[in-house]
C-alpha cells in the first residue's frame, strides 16, 4: 500500500500544485534585479503628478475650493506609478517616490494657486504662471502655502515611498536575498 499523509481534518484539500517550496536560484534574483527600470518609474512618476495635478486643478475650479488633503491621492498615485513602471526592489525607488510626490505636491500646489487667481483676475492659467517674477514667489509662499500644505505633502511622500516598493512573493524575496548575500561576498 502507497503511503499517503493522513487527511488532517481542518484542512482542505490541495487542489494546486505539489505544496513544494519552488527551487530558486541566484539568477532569478538577479533576474528581479535587472528588471528594475529608474528611467521607467520617474516617466511614471512625472504622468502620475501632472493627470494629478489636472484634476486638482479642475475639482478645485468646479466646488470653487481648494482641497488640501488631496495631496494624499498624489502620494498614492505616485507610489503605485513607481511601482508598476519601475518594478524596483531596492531603496532608490521610496526615495524617488518620496521626492517626486514632495516635488509634486509644491508644484501641484503653484498651479492650483495660479488657477484661482487666473479665475479672480479673467486671464488664463498659463498666463499667470508666465507672469510669475522673484516678487511673486515670497508672496506665494507667505499667504498660499500653509502648514496645512507641508504635513500632508510630508504625509503623502511617506505613502508613496511605502507604496513604490515592489510586492515579492516570498520565492522571490528569498531569490533575492540569495543575490543580495552572493554581490555582497564578491566585494
Amino acid at each position: 500500500m502507497k503511503d499517503v499523509p493522513a487527511q488532517q481534518a481542518l484542512r482542505l484539500r490541495k487542489k494546486h500544485g505539489s505544496g513544494k517550496r519552488r527551487e530558486v536560484t541566484v539568477e532569478d534574483g538577479a533576474r528581479l534585479v535587472r528588471a528594475q527600470s529608474l528611467r521607467n518609474a520617474v516617466v511614471a512618476g512625472v504622468l502620475a503628478i501632472v493627470i494629478f495635478t489636472l484634476l486638482w486643478v479642475a475639482l478645485s475650479a468646479l466646488l470653487n475650493r481648494v482641497f488640501p488633503w488631496l495631496t494624499v491621492l498624489l502620494g498614492a498615485m505616485v507610489g503605485f506609478a513607481v511601482r508598476q513602471a519601475g518594478r524596483g526592489v531596492d531603496w532608490r525607488f521610496p526615495v524617488l517616490a518620496a521626492t517626486l510626490t514632495l516635488l509634486g505636491a509644491l508644484l501641484a500646489n503653484i498651479v492650483v494657486a495660479a488657477s484661482s487667481t487666473a479665475d479672480i483676475f479673467g486671464t488664463s492659467t498659463l498666463h499667470v504662471l508666465q507672469s510669475v517674477t522673484s516678487m511673486t514667489w515670497p508672496v506665494f509662499f507667505d499667504e498660499v502655502l500653509s502648514v496645512a500644505d507641508g504635513f500632508y505633502a510630508v504625509l503623502s511622500a511617506g505613502l508613496a515611498a511605502f507604496l513604490s516598493h515592489r510586492q515579492l512573493t516570498r520565492s522571490q524575496y528569498y531569490a533575492l536575498r540569495l543575490w543580495r548575500a552572493k554581490s555582497d561576498g564578491h566585494h
